[in-house]
């Protein structure tokens, strides 16, 4: 009995955080499982993107409040050597008591990412931004810098994404279809074949033409050239579009393209490898998961081509129960990427957890195996 039970706590304790001088340490990814920090509280950085700056790993997401997904603290960064053990290095971008700014205590905050641009030293922050009280009809992108890594971050502005703009993949065809029956078009009933037609013609950045271009779920990718770029969900998610960044990376030049016109995606995430672009995303189904897309170029402004869904094993029909926030490529290591992803829960959002598996390859074409336990 008594070798049973040695046994028995033997390997539970296989399962658990090693615990060493009141830290702990991990020492394998455990999707889905609590993942502590070094003070022994679950990591509160969702929807989030890391970089590494020389030499650490930084990550930063939303701080979830217990009871609601709206943005009470603002964003949170963490750091790590390791990707396993992460240290909490306090609020990166805090929101504000001021009524008055968009980013009161009480709007919604979403999915950050930070670059770094060399050029200007600066530590640039790009978020998904909705105004307190007003849902998501505001579908804004935000926009804080900062000198240090960690931050603080202070914020820019937010807005549309270029209005007054074309998209550079926009045919003169469409346009003159669209402009010339455009009051005709808004009439049609929602999701019938024909106003699903307007919207691969444009009816909708048609639309929000003078306010520009909506930006909900959001990511930022720099290319080997350094030059970077705004990727977001548009066009009542709708539609995908990838926006050129200016130098500073602070603001959009107007050069942009539409993406999987009328198909609906959310949650994009980006990478590189062997001069192919690779992109996943997720179906629009609120906070409930669905099957991830993925999508492949061999130019960042396209044309993309859809792939079937990039994830095999047990739940892969829904991302695992989870939605895709980012891949990181690992410094140092030529083909190594992790794909990220949130488990939301609404219901308690603190509560979400995180899943992060190897992005493998089999004939070239990028595969996210399911696994129970893995190291780097």
């Amino acid at each position: 009995m008594r070798t049973t039970l040695t046994i028995a706590l033997f390997l539970l304790s296989a399962l658990l955080p090693v615990q060493i001088a009141g830290k702990h340490v991990n020492d394998s990814f455990r999707p889905g499982a609590l993942w502590l920090d070094d003070s022994g509280r679950h990591i509160n950085a969702h929807g989030g993107g890391i970089i590494n700056y020389k030499g650490t790993y930084y990550w930063f997401g939303e701080h979830k409040a217990d009871t609601t997904s709206s943005a009470m603290v603002g964003v949170t960064c963490y750091s790590s050597k390791n990707l396993l053990d992460w240290k909490n290095c306090g609020v990166a971008l805090s929101v504000s008591d001021d009524p008055n700014s968009d980013i009161v205590r009480g709007c919604i905050l979403e999915r950050p990412k930070v670059v770094y641009n060399a050029k200007t030293r600066k530590f640039v922050m790009w978020f998904h931004l909705e105004l307190k009280g007003h849902d998501y009809s505001a579908a804004r992108y935000g926009v804080a810098i900062s000198d240090k890594v960690e931050g603080p971050y202070r914020y820019l502005r937010s807005g549309r994404v270029n209005p007054g703009r074309y998209p550079l993949n926009y045919s003169k065809a469409d346009s003159a279809a669209v402009c010339s029956q455009y009051d005709e078009l808004m009439s049609l009933k929602w999701w019938t074949p024909a106003w699903n037609d307007a919207i691969v013609k444009g009816l909708f950045m048609k639309r929000d033409m003078e306010s520009g271009q909506m930006a909900r779920d959001q990511t930022v990718y720099i290319d080997d050239d350094g030059k970077a770029y705004h990727i977001y969900s548009s066009e009542d998610n709708m539609t995908l579009q990838i926006a050129e960044l200016s130098d500073d990376y602070t603001a959009h030049t107007g050069r942009y393209v539409r993406v999987a016109a009328s198909k609906m995606n959310e949650a994009p995430a980006i990478f590189k490898k062997d001069g192919t672009y690779w992109m996943i995303t997720s179906g629009c189904t609120g906070w409930a998961p669905n099957e991830a897309r993925m999508f492949t170029a061999k130019n960042i402004m396209g044309p993309w081509t859809q792939l079937p869904n990039p994830c095999t094993g047990p739940k892969s029909a829904t991302t695992f129960g989870g939605q895709g926030t980012f891949v990181l490529k690992v410094k140092g290591k030529k083909d190594q990427f992790i794909f990220m992803a949130d488990i939301w829960r609404p219901n308690h959002p603190s509560d979400a957890r995180y899943i992060w598996l190897p992005i493998d390859f089999k004939n070239g074409i990028p595969v996210i195996q399911w696994r129970d336990e893995w190291r780097p």
